[in-house]
């Protein structure tokens, strides 16, 4: 299982597909997969629908969100199908006990991981967001300033991870990052 995180605008979705690609594996996008499902549930608690920065996504919807990504991702793994998952997982990697149930499922299934964190400067995030126009950031073009105060751009996932450089003009080529990804992680 191959875990793909990062902030919005990083170009973990592009790294995913592209490690898609290369592997043959199925994406589990946290998008792809639920904001049909997650923006009428937002309606429906009274707020909006492509709020994704209130309290009520973070504290209802949110979890039920990564809960349907993880479920996925282990009924392919119960089939025998390996699987990235494209979500943030800001949470969850910064949480050493989440990453250490997560690593330990993974290990009683016999499942090789690498989780992937995608660095991305502000700069490049903010072209990358307005390149693809999605209502769901509607309030971070808006409030650009506000929500890019609010990055942490030295996180790093607790436990083992690899990080992908994905800056505009970044020196190392993803298809060699990928790479190692993919020999490194015992995948």
């Amino acid at each position: 299982m191959v875990l793909v995180g990062g902030y919005a605008g990083s170009g973990k979705s592009e790294y995913a597909k592209f490690l898609g690609g290369l592997t043959g594996w199925p994406i589990l996008d946290k998008d792809s997969l639920t904001r049909p499902l997650v923006d009428q549930l937002l309606v429906a608690l009274g707020g909006e629908a492509h709020d994704r920065s209130s309290n009520l996504y973070r504290e209802k919807v949110r979890p039920l969100e990564y809960r349907c990504l993880m479920e996925s991702a282990w009924d392919n793994l119960d089939c025998g199908i390996s699987a990235i998952l494209d979500a943030p997982f800001i949470t969850e990697f910064s949480q050493t006990e989440w990453m250490q149930r997560f690593q330990n499922r993974c290990r009683s299934k016999r499942v090789s991981v690498a989780i992937i964190w995608v660095e991305c400067d502000t700069e490049s995030m903010r072209e990358y967001i307005e390149f693809r126009g999605a209502a769901r950031d509607a309030w971070k073009m808006e409030a650009w300033e506000e929500y890019a105060s609010g990055l942490d751009l030295k996180f790093r996932p607790k436990g083992p991870h690899f990080v992908v450089d994905n800056s505009l003009g970044a020196a190392v080529a993803l298809v060699d990052e990928a790479r190692d990804v993919l020999s490194g992680g015992g995948l």
